[in-house]
């Protein structure tokens, strides 16, 4: 039975790559700074959780003795834990070497190498920590999640107003669809080629008011759309295309369906 180490396994991507790994009948640690009670909603039964943390090595052994494949959905998205993002990334990689650990596979975000935003600056940093490990390394590169778009909507929709970005298109992808395709990637057979990078992306391309549009219509919220600039690397990177990968539709998911089953918790 292969033995899968979820890096990360409490976050959005990371719970869903548990789930489809026990589903597929695989052995699944988990490993986390903070792992979840058995009453969360982000534990699995049937997953061993181990609490480790990247940043210091502490439990790394532990969590990953006698396993064959990492899947790295670990964030760091502010402060310190993005300042440490491709150390951690580095040390994770050493001690599952160490172990004898055959592949590791991570999650990062389509053309983050092309944007000097500080989020997308990190991710590119470990990708090329990724690039130099002795294991055999698989780069998986999303668009952004439907919970994105969501979030920035439902927070303006607090004070009746529904942000909407000049310029912005979006090709979002739903969280379980990106962890199956992390799952496919572990479990394949080894690549002649030692590190690869592939992208996927959500089945439909569409503007932010598009998007508004929809959550509006499957939330009920009110609100008035308004449309705003944003500014600095974020902003160039969204009207720039650089979020997108047409020919890369690799969800099937859609933003109207992934609400539909999020109705309860909109």
């Amino acid at each position: 039975m292969t033995t899968v180490c979820v890096a990360g396994g409490t976050g959005q991507v990371g719970r869903e790559v548990v789930r489809l790994a026990l589903d597929a009948g695989l052995d699944v640690a988990v490993l986390s700074r903070r792992p979840p009670s058995g009453t969360s909603p982000a534990h699995h039964d049937g997953a061993r959780y181990f609490q480790a943390d990247v940043t210091t090595g502490a439990g790394l052994a532990e969590a990953l003795q006698g396993v064959d494949v990492v899947i790295d959905c670990l964030e760091g998205q502010f402060g310190k834990a993005r300042k440490k993002f491709s150390d951690g990334g580095a040390r994770l990689l050493a001690v599952a070497a160490d172990a004898g650990v055959r592949k590791a596979v991570l999650l990062s975000i389509i053309n983050c190498d092309r944007s000097k935003a500080a989020f997308y600056v990190s991710k590119a940093d470990k990708e090329r920590v990724y690039a130099t490990s002795a294991l055999e390394t698989v780069v998986v590169r999303a668009t952004q999640f439907h919970s994105l778009a969501a979030s920035v909507f439902q927070a303006g929709a607090k004070v009746r107003l529904i942000p909407v970005f000049k310029g912005a298109r979006f090709q979002t992808i739903s969280p379980s669809d990106v962890a199956s395709e992390l799952l496919v990637e572990a479990l394949s057979e080894a690549s002649v080629e030692h590190h690869r990078t592939r992208t996927v992306g959500g089945p439909d391309i569409r503007t932010m008011r598009e998007l508004a549009e929809i959550w509006r219509k499957a939330t009920g919220q009110r609100g008035l759309m308004v449309e705003l600039p944003l500014p600095g690397e974020t902003g160039k990177y969204l009207r720039s295309g650089l979020n997108l990968v047409p020919d890369e539709r690799t969800g099937t998911d859609t933003f109207e369906s992934w609400l539909a089953k999020r109705g309860e918790s909109l």
